[in-house]
C-alpha cells in the first residue's frame, strides 16, 4: 500500500500545507474559516504541527486538499493520514475489528477532522462569496474518495461535521453517523441566577449546593483570556494539564508551546478558568471562544475536592457565556452528568465512505440502527429534562 495519499482528481485541486515552503498562507486559509471558529483557525491547525503535537509518530499526518482558482484558495478540508484511532472521538475500532477479520488493513485511513477536538462544525470549508459552494463541497468529497482509491486505501471519514454537509455526503453516497453530545444553550439570561430559575427545584438545589462545595473547601475562581495570561501562569495551566491526563492513563499530546502560541494568536478566543487555593493555582479548565460560542476543551487539577470539576469546568462557564451574550457552551464529548447541570442533547455527525462493498454494507446497517437508538435515547432524555415544565422548551 502507498502511504502517501495522491491527489488526482483534477488539476483545481491539490495537497496543500500549512508549515513549510509553499505553504498557504494564514490569511489564505482563515478566509475559509466561518463565524470565527478557533478549531479550524490557522493558528489552531498550523500550531498543532509546529508544536509537536500532531506528528506521525503519534498517528496523524497532514494531507489537507485545497482547490483553487487561480492562484486563491476557494475551498479547503483539513485532513489526516491517521494509523490509530486516538483523538477522535468518532469511535470506528469495531470496523477496524471487522476489516482485520476479514484480512484488510484499516489503517492507514484518511480522516477529515479537528485532532484532539470534538467540536461540530463546518468541514468543508468554502470562501463565502463562492455561489458555487455546494459543488466545491462535492469536488472535496469526492477529492477525499479518490485520494483513497488512488493509495488503496480502505475507508476515509470526515467526523463532527455540519448537519446540512452530512446531508450533502449522504446524497453523494456517504455513510451518514450520528452521536449524541450535551450543550447549553442561553435563553438570553440576565445571570446566572436567572438560569437557575427555569430548573426545577431539586437541580437548582443541587447545583446551589456544588457551588458551595468549592467556595467552602476555599477555592476562588479568576479568568483570563489568552492576552491576559502571564507565561507562569501559561506553564502552571500546561503543568495541569498533563498532571491530569496521566493521572487518567491517556497520553497528553499538547505541548507547553502549543499553549503559549495558541493564547499569543488567538487572544481573547481563548479563556482560562484558574481556580486558585492557598494562594497557588491547583485548578484549571482552558476554552477557546468563537463570536457566539464557548467551547470547554481541557481540564486539570492537582488537589482532588468535591464539585470542583463541576465549578470550574460548567459552572464558571456559563456564567462567562451569560455575561458574555455567547448563545451556547459547549462542555465537550459525552457525559450524561452534564444534564443535571443544565446540558441538553444535539446530535453529532460523521460522514464515513468504506471501500469493501460487504464490510460497507454492514456499517451503514450498523449506523441506522444507531440511529434509530438515538431517536430513542434523546426521547428518554427529554423526559427527565431538568428544566421545569413550562421552560421545557430550553434544550
Amino acid at each position: 500500500m502507498n502511504a502517501e495519499p495522491r491527489i488526482a482528481l483534477n488539476p483545481r485541486i491539490r495537497a496543500i500545507a500549512l508549515l513549510g515552503p509553499g505553504a498557504v498562507t494564514t490569511a489564505g486559509w482563515d478566509a475559509l474559516v466561518p463565524d470565527d471558529e478557533p478549531f479550524l483557525s490557522h493558528a489552531f491547525l498550523a500550531g498543532l504541527e509546529a508544536s509537536g503535537s500532531l506528528r506521525a509518530e503519534l498517528g496523524w499526518q497532514p494531507q489537507h486538499l485545497g482547490i483553487f482558482a487561480g492562484e486563491r484558495l476557494v475551498a479547503a478540508l483539513p485532513t489526516y493520514l491517521k494509523y490509530n484511532s486516538h483523538g477522535e472521538f468518532v469511535f470506528d475500532h469495531a470496523w477496524a475489528e471487522a476489516h482485520h477479520r476479514v484480512g484488510i488493513e484499516y489503517y492507514p485511513k484518511l480522516l477529515a477532522a479537528v485532532p484532539y477536538s470534538p467540536v461540530p462544525g463546518p468541514r468543508l470549508l468554502v470562501a463565502p462569496d463562492r455561489s458555487d459552494a455546494e459543488a466545491l463541497k462535492r469536488e472535496l468529497l469526492d477529492a477525499l474518495i479518490e485520494a483513497a482509491r488512488a493509495s488503496e486505501i480502505a475507508s476515509a471519514h470526515v467526523n463532527f461535521i455540519a448537519a446540512p454537509d452530512q446531508a450533502l455526503g449522504e446524497r453523494a453516497g456517504w455513510i451518514g453517523r450520528s452521536d449524541v453530545q450535551f450543550h447549553w444553550h442561553n435563553r438570553s439570561y440576565a445571570d446566572f441566577e436567572q438560569f437557575l430559575a427555569v430548573l426545577n427545584h431539586k437541580r437548582r438545589k443541587e447545583i446551589r449546593r456544588e457551588r458551595r462545595q468549592a467556595v467552602s473547601a476555599g477555592w476562588h475562581f479568576e479568568l483570563r483570556h489568552g492576552d491576559e495570561l502571564s507565561a507562569s501562569e501559561l506553564a502552571r495551566v500546561h503543568a495541569l494539564y498533563l498532571h491530569t491526563f496521566a493521572d487518567k492513563g491517556n497520553y497528553p499530546a499538547l505541548t507547553a508551546d502549543f499553549f503559549a502560541a495558541l493564547a499569543a494568536a488567538l487572544g481573547r478566543r481563548m479563556v482560562a478558568v484558574l481556580g486558585f487555593r492557598g494562594g497557588r493555582i491547583g485548578a484549571m479548565a482552558l476554552c477557546l471562544r468563537s463570536r457566539d460560542t464557548l467551547y470547554g476543551r481541557y481540564w486539570g487539577s492537582d488537589e482532588p475536592t468535591q464539585g470542583l470539576h463541576f465549578e470550574a469546568c460548567y459552572y464558571q462557564g456559563i456564567d462567562y457565556a451569560i455575561r458574555e451574550g455567547l448563545s451556547s457552551f459547549q462542555p465537550g464529548a459525552q457525559g450524561e452528568h452534564k444534564i443535571a447541570r443544565g446540558f441538553m442533547p444535539v446530535r453529532t455527525h460523521s460522514l464515513h465512505w468504506i471501500a469493501h462493498p460487504g464490510l460497507r454494507d454492514a456499517i451503514a446497517s450498523a449506523c441506522e440502527r444507531e440511529r434509530r437508538w438515538l431517536d430513542q435515547y434523546e426521547q428518554s432524555i427529554a423526559a427527565h429534562s431538568p428544566y421545569r415544565a413550562t421552560d421545557a422548551h430550553a434544550d
